[in-house]
């Protein structure tokens, strides 16, 4: 739909209320109207369903007050004789603007004559309209309002080791983007003059028709969303105003991270267009395995081997700390292979900066070789425990089941 077509219409007679109609009598009226117009109440109803797409339209309007707004001031200016359409050119001396709707909408003069408008009607309209400025200007003389673009997410991955990883640290990155081409700032024409783009009008966007009187925004294929075209393409970035950039930054990874785990970095993309903000960096976290402990959340774990006389009669172990000095556990009377002890404190950093715990698992070591001495002993103790069978209890419960 043209401007021209939006002006024209009257969406407050569309919906049936005043001007000065509140936004809740604007929305009861949209309501009842959309009702009894809804395509799904009124299958195969060609005229209902284009009545519904125009109360669509109104309400898109009337229901926004920023777009009411710019959309009563437009109708005033339209209706009380700022312009009149189909006049016959650039007003005179005298103050009257009689532009042509062509010129004023479609990209011709617009205002050059001695009637002093300016160019303030992309001002007046681009808000409405979404046409953001002059729309046949160029960068040569003409106001060129194109959108800021944010600036490329970029990707990369980093492997720490596992200490790295629970402790935290700073690492170098190394990184490519796309970035505005130096050689054209950014502007993809080699004089850094490119022109607007007239298909989208320099909004970098074009709308098409949805169902159910809705329309759709897709970046624009011409421009490929930048709302400029290169008269003369950059050789560099081949008109495109983006190049290939390399560079190093430190990033500093949080203690606590673990393996897989996907890192946002505000602000850390690639340097956005026109002004826009640079986008962000994700950092894929590798951790590399440690030959004694593991994680387990924000725990950490490790296996100790303790001898048979250890477990049987208990004691103290000393157990390993990653980074840390080690820790004595008390071992109890009786303990069973593949116990799990906890050692408080001695874990993975958490998001709140305390500490997880270390598991400590208990394994008896049977040793390969005896001397004679020992293996006195062993046999003595089993010929003590002769009565004794740990299995009983085992097969009765497979019995019973």
């Amino acid at each position: 739909m043209s401007t021209k077509d939006f002006i024209e219409k009257d969406y407050y007679k569309v919906l049936g209320v005043p001007k000065d109609a509140t936004e809740a009598e604007i929305k009861k009226a949209y309501r009842k109207l959309a009702r009894e117009n809804h395509p799904d109440a009124n299958k195969g109803n060609t005229r209902a369903e284009d009545r519904f797409k125009e109360i669509s339209e109104a309400h898109d309007v009337l229901g926004d007050p920023k777009k009411r707004k710019e959309y009563d001031e437009a109708r005033a200016l339209f209706a009380g004789g700022g312009f009149r359409p189909g006049g016959a050119g650039a007003g005179g001396a005298g103050g009257n603007f009689n532009f042509d709707l062509g010129d004023l909408f479609g990209g011709g003069p617009g205002g050059s004559g001695g009637g002093g408008f300016g160019g303030g009607l992309g001002d007046v309209f681009g808000g409405l309209f979404n046409r953001g400025g002059a729309a046949g200007a160029g960068t040569q003389g003409g106001s060129t309002r194109t959108r800021a673009r944010r600036g490329q997410d970029i990707e990369s991955e980093v492997t720490l080791t596992f200490t790295e990883a629970v402790d935290g640290a700073t690492v170098p990155l190394r990184m490519s983007s796309q970035e505005p081409c130096k050689a054209c700032s950014g502007t993809g024409d080699k004089n850094g003059t490119p022109r607007v783009c007239p298909t989208c009008v320099g909004t970098g966007q074009v709308s098409r028709g949805g169902s159910g009187g809705f329309s759709l925004t897709d970046p624009c294929v011409d421009c490929k969303g930048r709302g400029l075209i290169a008269q003369d393409p950059c050789e560099v970035c081949k008109g495109s105003g983006r190049a290939k950039s390399a560079r190093s930054i430190q990033v500093r990874i949080p203690a606590g991270v673990q393996d897989g785990q996907r890192i946002r970095l505000r602000g850390k993309g690639a340097p956005g267009e026109r002004g826009g903000p640079a986008g962000d960096l994700y950092v894929v976290v590798h951790v590399k395995e440690h030959p004694v402990f593991a994680r387990k959340g924000d725990n950490l774990a490790v296996t100790v081997p303790v001898t048979f006389s250890e477990a049987a009669l208990g004691g103290t172990v000393r157990v390993p700390t990653l980074g840390g000095p080690p820790v004595t556990l008390k071992l109890p009377a009786g303990t069973p292979n593949g116990r799990t002890m906890r050692a408080r404190g001695k874990g993975a950093v958490r998001k709140d900066g305390t500490r997880g715990d270390l598991l400590v698992t208990v394994e008896v070591a049977v040793p390969a070789h005896l001397d004679d001495r020992a293996r006195e002993a062993l046999e003595s103790y089993r010929d003590a425990s002769a009565g004794e069978d740990p299995r009983a209890a085992l097969f009765e419960a497979a019995k019973g089941a």
